[in-house]
């Protein structure tokens, strides 16, 4: 992938269709090389949250060994050493990712950003959505693709954790969720980050939720989906009687029914409509006043290329990378099996502009 968002996807991983959009979101997920050597080693960190409950934020402090991570281009990977050498930890950058739906630190998105931050000297951190860091969460609430307020509570916590500069990227559902905080901050976004970016975010949530509930898709990924968050919404119930109808959530068969009756009440929308306008980052981009990369392949499965935001619609701050390949957070590069490091590689390139 080039500094302009050009990318083709290996010949054996299909074009920029249906069938190579699918096989280009499950192999890298699978199979893809995420790092080179040993996995990333994070150190966790339990947060109380002002409602009783806790976020966990997974760091990585360690900064890598030369030699050891992506290849940077030269110019990178003299300034990447010169920061290894003389800076400490807690002042060079920070790159706080975002996960998607059901994601957490051990995705293959964010061990592929934890070595790429690594090799650049930058530190990196992972807050978890409430009920995705392996513990049950406590409250009556879990997490949503709108949810700007938990947003800025985690990049708050963050900001007064690290003295450098910070950037932030957000993948999926965690990519929508930090633009629609970015639109929300305004002027003072900038106070926190530096520069956003959002990986195959589904901008435009009611026609990412039609498209995911429909053929291969309702199949594959939906009752992928479902078979996570179904039981950790009845665990939240057990904990708290009477939040939701039972019987209505195990009769859901797709996402729609799902955040009808989960998502969208617990967390203050009338029904999964109302949740899903209210929630998508899409209508109030021109808003934004945050350097912001938006990268779609308009190939994913899960985001249809003809909901994606067009220059027209979105302000002077936001540049946007839509490959006709990559899937839905796959971008998958070389020979068989591949690996999914040119993703982070390009994308931290862009946010280091921006330092």
């Amino acid at each position: 992938m080039r500094l302009d968002g050009a990318y083709l996807a290996p010949r054996w991983l299909g074009g920029g269709g249906a069938l190579g959009g699918n096989a280009q979101t499950i192999w890298p997920a699978l199979a893809s090389r995420r790092h080179h050597g040993t996995a990333p080693r994070f150190r966790r960190q339990r947060l109380a949250t002002p409602d009783g409950d806790f976020i966990d934020i997974d760091w990585q402090d360690v900064l890598a060994t030369p030699g050891r991570g992506v290849a940077l281009p030269p110019a990178e990977a003299v300034r990447a050493a010169s920061r290894r050498r003389g800076g400490a930890a807690a002042e060079a950058p920070l790159l706080v990712l975002f996960h998607g739906l059901e994601g957490s630190s051990a995705s293959h998105y964010a061990e592929a950003f934890a070595a790429t931050a690594a090799e650049r000297g930058w530190r990196y951190a992972v807050p978890h959505f409430r009920g995705c860091s392996g513990a049950p969460n406590l409250a009556p609430r879990a997490y949503h693709s709108g949810d700007f307020e938990e947003v800025g509570w985690m990049l708050a916590r963050c900001r007064e954790a690290h003295r450098g500069p910070i950037v932030a990227v957000g993948v999926s559902l965690g990519g929508n969720a930090l633009m629609r905080w970015v639109e929300e901050a305004g002027e003072t976004a900038s106070r926190t980050l530096r520069a956003v970016a959002a990986v195959s975010a589904p901008l435009d949530l009611a026609a990412s939720g039609a498209a995911i509930g429909r053929g291969f898709n309702r199949l594959v990924y939906t009752r992928m989906f479902l078979a996570s968050m179904r039981p950790k919404a009845l665990a939240t119930l057990a904990r708290h009687p009477g939040l939701f109808d039972r019987q209505r959530l195990l009769a859901a068969r797709d996402l729609h029914d799902f955040d009808d009756v989960f998502t969208a009440p617990l967390h203050g929308f009338r029904d999964a409509d109302d949740y899903w306008a209210r929630a998508s980052a899409k209508p109030q981009l021109a808003r934004m006043r945050l350097p912001a990369l938006l990268l779609n392949a308009r190939n994913d499965p899960f985001v249809p290329a003809a909901s994606l935001p067009r220059a027209g619609e979105v302000g002077a701050a936001v540049t946007l990378w839509q490959p006709a390949h990559g899937g839905h957070v796959g971008f998958p590069h070389v020979r068989f099996p591949g690996h999914v490091l040119t993703l982070p590689q390009a994308v931290t390139l862009w946010l280091e502009r921006h330092l």
